[in-house]
């Protein structure tokens, strides 16, 4: 389909029989994504009529190849050429760095605009599981707010990819659908892989941040931060990081024109990023939960829920020297807090704990180096013996020879 990442084979002739070019000689087979322009359109057109293992040979017209120019030294001008293709494998458009969200498109959209975050979006969805339909509808819904309408995670997700009139499968891992507690009203159990076909109807994208002024974005801010605490509340962490992504977008780059209100823009992003740290702290996303600390670390170099936060992520990811940096630094800046005096001694804990192994694990390697030494140094001692004791004897042979022949 549309949108597919294939890898193939492929040979490239003139009519006149001439290779001039061939994967194999070059022991690497070429991988791309269908229908995006990234190869000839020729291989865009034919690759979609192919299954697994088929070799296929095109024969593909100059406006399909290399068109009126053609390739210097390769290929004249206007030139129609063939191609032998083999697919060898192909699979569908991972939408997220953890492959959490595949697409294929059945059919491509119109334009090349998408829907933005905030975007009001009218889709019609086909959800199943196992191969059961449980969810037929048409529906509106603005993309970041998806699970308000019970619509999961990754097809919300997978809006900003989509155009007007596209169609397309989605296939979801349980994180971007139901996640471990399924959806008992559509008799889905925990940790179920499910599938959506989408159509994009319509939608109307939300004004971008060149689009407002500053003025804007902060009353808008106000909002998007007032429905993104509505979330965690919840317990909806990944749309409430949605919405604090928005503020943190429209205002990181703004100054503001006077003292009050740079404090103002300031106050605001402070809020976001910490929200931000910890929504990824729930989600078990550590090193996000760092990088968003270190953002307001940035602006405020004391702030307590930062590099208190920052502590936990650490701890968490069993860097315990670093964490209890932090933890450190938290009780300079306020010495009453007692959440941080007790992680403070398990950051301690724990290196003890790190240390004492550390010893065990040196201790027996010594010891099995010890060994082995004395295992080779017996083993030598014994040669050595053994080489003096076949000398001693040779020798008393050399002695006794002239002894017999004597008393002969």
């Amino acid at each position: 389909m549309i949108g597919d990442r294939v890898t193939v084979h492929y040979t490239g002739k003139l009519l006149t029989g001439k290779t001039f070019d061939c994967s194999r000689s070059r022991k690497e087979p070429v991988s791309f994504n269908v229908g995006k322009g990234q190869v000839l359109k020729a291989w865009d057109v034919g690759v979609l009529s192919m299954q697994r293992g088929e070799v296929c040979t095109f024969l593909c017209k100059p406006e399909y190849a290399y068109g009126a120019v053609g390739s210097p030294n390769r290929i004249p001008p206007n030139s129609s050429v063939l191609f032998e293709i083999e697919l060898i494998k192909f699979e569908g458009e991972m939408l997220t760095d953890d492959r959490g969200v595949m697409r294929r498109i059945k059919v491509k959209g119109e334009g090349f605009l998408n829907p933005n975050d905030g975007a009001s979006v009218s889709v019609h969805l086909e959800g199943s599981c196992g191969g059961r339909l449980f969810d037929c509808r048409d529906v509106s819904f603005v993309v970041g707010e998806g699970e308000d309408k019970c619509i999961p995670l990754g097809v919300d997700r997978a809006m900003d990819k989509m155009q007007k009139g596209e169609c397309c499968v989605l296939y979801l891992k349980p994180k971007y659908a139901f996640g471990s507690e399924g959806k008992p009203e559509y008799k889905i159990g925990p940790d179920k892989d499910i599938v959506y076909e989408v159509v994009l109807k319509d939608f109307k994208r939300a004004r971008e941040s060149w689009e407002m002024t500053l003025n804007e974005k902060l009353d808008l801010a106000a909002g998007v931060k007032h429905k993104g605490n509505q979330y965690v509340k919840a317990g909806r962490y990944c749309q409430a990081i949605i919405q604090y992504q928005r503020i943190v977008n429209w205002l990181e780059m703004e100054y503001g024109t006077g003292m009050e209100q740079r404090e103002k823009i300031q106050t605001v992003i402070l809020t976001a990023y910490l929200n931000l740290a910890l929504c990824f702290l729930r989600i078990k996303e550590f090193s996000q939960v760092v990088e968003s600390c270190n953002k307001v670390i940035e602006l405020e170099k004391s702030n307590e829920k930062a590099l208190y936060r920052r502590g936990e992520a650490r701890l968490l990811c069993n860097e315990f020297s670093l964490a209890l940096t932090d933890f450190q630094q938290v009780l300079q800046v306020n010495p009453s807090n007692r959440a941080a005096r007790a992680q403070i001694s398990v950051c301690q804990s724990k290196i003890k704990e790190y240390h004492e192994q550390d010893k065990k694990i040196y201790a027996n390697m010594f010891q099995k180096f010890a060994e082995r030494d004395a295992k080779v140094g017996r083993s030598k001692r014994r040669r050595e013996d053994s080489g003096r004791s076949s000398m001693n004897g040779e020798v008393t042979a050399k002695r006794r020879r002239p002894s017999q022949d004597c008393n002969l």
